[in-house]
């Protein structure tokens, strides 16, 4: 069936291009479109968590007369517009000006997740929002991106805490029509459909795009009703399922992927996987190259020198790896393999991909991105060395510090995390063009030149908003679900407006440590009880459905939440997503990061955290080694610990911790000038700023992989192979016949 969206209100002619607008998630990171949408119907933008599909489906159609006779909603929507097409059809972009050499040559970005906006909820945690930023500011750049991933009709789960703390996982079907996706059509007009052969039946998918400003987003979809009920399912939801689930997932989205390219009649030139799960996009080339006549070896160069690899995960645990027997049975059936990659060439592939795992010898799937891509990539420095550590076995001979994985260490979207008390600040102060030069730098200088007073008042009330946000959910909860009081006030129903607030948000895995806080109860209680400087924790994130250690940890928080020894000073926030996020990392005082290091390839929280002026007390580890400095925050830990046992490496970071709080961060965000002004505190906030924005924004991110990676792959002469991995791990045995 031909999926479109469903019906919306006629629109007044003065605002005929509204749907238009809603239907491309560039609003998602505008203040001015978040602002009209709003304008039309409090209510609705409220209830249909910001989602301008659902407004204009439901609004009135009085409601939108009015807006289109407000002076005010008509000059913002008429700049709205201008705005769109500049930013969709516009060429005046960075990208025309510093690659005028690379016109008409675009850029397949495969990633497994996607984090736009909440209404879409494609993602799980880091790497999808990553991934989402890494679209918004191909956008914003001018950077010809073509991504590809799936659409998760069930999305990822909304949580849930019982009485007793228990994560619930809830899983609500996406309706397709109230959302910003939109069926993918072919040359020939028809919806796009695609057929992969399995070892005992076809598999079709479709696609759905989402318009990212001037980046294409293409979702691919099995639930179609030519499929078997489990494959309908198979792209049902984030990371479920059992190792043939997950392998038939990854055959999707990288040969189902380049497929689909193929049927839109889209050619990139160069092609970037974003982690392992998107490996077989780069056999689905080896075997297109062979099958017009090139030899397997001659594929492969071809493939190497034109992919780019970005690897995430510093945990061997972490890295898909599937039997060999699987592997071999899904892809010796597919069409144009069996005479091809999985003919004569069989046992070059699978030894592309053979590596030693905790259960035996498998197919693992970074081990074959890293073989088949010239460009690989850590996400930070700290995970540049660790990966090199890791992998260097893959380049025998090869001293670990030259093993050829860079670093580029991840940027977020500054326009999608700053918060609009901040933008209306900087507008002010800086001017309202801010945001076209926040990767510079020196233009940061200029904040210094913002009262202390203006900024202090800017923060307070953004802290506001977050307990205000927090309150109501907490509220909701208590008379809607009628959980019990001590529920309500775990959930945050009597946090302090004046109390320093501490946010600790991520997922919640056992290495990233939420319970390290904990460690000593009534040290931590004297900390939070101080009369004369009260403090108070905010906790949120979710565990994975299959990780129970990581659920028993949450658990803990919660009841230390619900414990009348911390009663009004920790509360657990529900449901965490890009929604809550952006409160979290805009209004709390301090974003606390204390994973077990050296096991955080990168963390982007705290740069969310960092840009709105939220200083970060931190771990070193994955991007605050380079990040700390200049007096913007505080890091504990050290080289010392990273050798040492858990037990030994926990006490000497909860020390460190809690004596920085003690002595020095608390005592400083309470001593206040004549005028109840922190100024001393603002000093670190600013800081905070003036480091964080420029250097760990995604439109510095992008500019670095154009400029080290993506250019070298768009310009590559094929044919040619470069530098790159063994044909197979040192001594690793090659795998045997089925």
């Amino acid at each position: 069936m031909w999926h479109s969206f469903a019906p919306m209100q006629p629109m007044p002619s003065a605002l005929s291009r509204l749907p238009e607008l809603a239907r491309n998630l560039w609003w998602s990171w505008n203040l001015e479109a978040r602002e009209l949408f709003k304008s039309l119907d409090p209510h609705l933008w409220r209830v249909t968590r910001h989602n301008p599909i659902r407004v204009l489906q439901e609004i009135t159609s009085e409601a939108l007369i009015e807006g289109a006779r407000h002076q005010e909603t008509m000059i913002r929507y008429r700049a709205l517009i201008e705005g769109l097409d500049r930013a969709t059809t516009g060429r005046e972009t960075w990208w025309q000006e510093a690659c005028a050499d690379l016109e008409g040559k675009k850029v397949a970005f495969f990633s497994a997740e996607y984090g736009i906006h909440n209404s879409l909820p494609l993602y799980a945690g880091g790497l999808g929002v990553l991934a989402g930023d890494i679209t918004k500011e191909a956008s914003d750049l001018g950077i010809p991106m073509i991504a590809i991933g799936f659409m998760y009709p069930q999305g990822y789960f909304r949580q849930r805490l019982n009485v007793e703390g228990r994560q619930d996982e809830l899983y609500q079907h996406i309706d397709r029509t109230r959302v910003a996706v939109e069926q993918a059509l072919g040359p020939d007009g028809k919806p796009v459909r695609i057929q992969l052969s399995l070892p005992d039946r076809a598999l079709y998918v479709t696609a759905w795009r989402v318009r990212i400003g001037r980046t294409e987003l293409y979702l691919l979809d099995t639930d179609l009703e030519e499929n078997a009920p489990w494959d309908r399912e198979l792209t049902g939801r984030l990371y479920g399922g059992d190792q043939t689930t997950r392998l038939l997932q990854e055959i999707v989205l990288g040969i189902g992927g380049v497929r689909l390219l193929r049927a839109l009649g889209i050619a990139p030139h160069a092609w970037h996987g974003n982690e392992g799960h998107t490996a077989l996009m780069m056999v689905e080339r080896v075997r297109e190259g062979m099958e017009a006549g090139r030899s397997f070896d001659d594929a492969v160069a071809t493939v190497r020198a034109t992919t780019v690899f970005t690897t995430h995960t510093p945990v061997s645990a972490g890295h898909d790896a599937f039997p060999f027997p699987l592997v071999e049975a899904h892809l010796a059936r597919l069409e144009g393999y069996a005479d091809t990659v999985m003919d004569g060439e069989r046992a070059k592939l699978l030894a592309l991909a053979s590596n030693d795992e905790p259960w035996g010898h498998g197919f693992n799937m970074t081990v074959l991105a890293m073989h088949l891509a010239a460009q690989v990539n850590a996400v930070s420095m700290r995970h540049g060395e660790v990966s090199r550590k890791m992998w260097a076995k893959l380049w025998p001979g090869t001293p670990e510090a030259e093993v050829p994985i860079r670093s580029i260490t991840n940027g977020v979207h500054v326009p999608t995390w700053i918060a609009g008390d901040m933008d209306r600040l900087f507008r002010k102060h800086l001017g309202a063009d801010w945001l076209a030069h926040h990767d510079d730098p020196e233009f940061w200088n200029a904040l210094d030149q913002i009262p202390d007073a203006a900024l202090w008042h800017t923060r307070q009330r953004m802290k506001r908003e977050l307990l205000g946000f927090i309150q109501h959910r907490a509220r909701h909860r208590w008379a809607d679900d009628h959980v019990d009081p001590g529920q309500a006030i775990a959930f945050g129903a009597l946090l302090e407006p004046d109390a320093f607030t501490i946010g600790f948000a991520r997922r919640f895995a056992t290495y990233k440590r939420a319970d390290l806080i904990f460690r000593d109860p009534a040290r931590l209680r004297r900390i939070l009880y101080n009369r004369r400087r009260p403090v108070q924790l905010v906790f949120a994130g979710k565990a994975h459905p299959a990780d129970e250690a990581g659920k028993a940890m949450l658990q803990a928080v919660y009841r230390a939440a619900r414990d009348p020894e911390f009663a009004g000073r920790i509360a657990v926030l529900e449901d965490y997503d890009m929604h809550a996020a952006r409160w979290l990392v805009q209004g709390v005082d301090l974003w606390l990061n204390n994973p077990r290091a050296p096991l955080e390839a990168c963390g982007t929280s705290g740069m969310k955290a960092g840009l709105n002026g939220v200083p970060n007390l931190s771990i070193l580890d994955g991007w605050w080694v380079e990040g700390h400095g200049h007096g913007n925050g505080w890091a504990f830990g050290n080289e010392d610990s990273l050798g040492a046992d858990h037990a030994t490496q926990d006490a000497r970071d909860a020390e460190a911790l809690y004596a920085l709080l003690e002595g020095t961060i608390v005592p400083l965000y309470y001593a206040r000038d004549p005028s109840g002004v922190p100024t001393t505190w603002l000093r670190v906030v600013r800081r905070a700023i003036q480091t964080v924005t420029p250097r760990f924004s995604a439109r510095r991110m992008m500019k670095e992989y154009v400029s080290t990676l993506y250019r070298a792959a768009l310009q590559a002469p094929t044919g040619t192979p470069p530098p790159a991995a063994s044909s197979a791990p040192s001594g690793a045995p090659r795998p045997a016949s089925i």
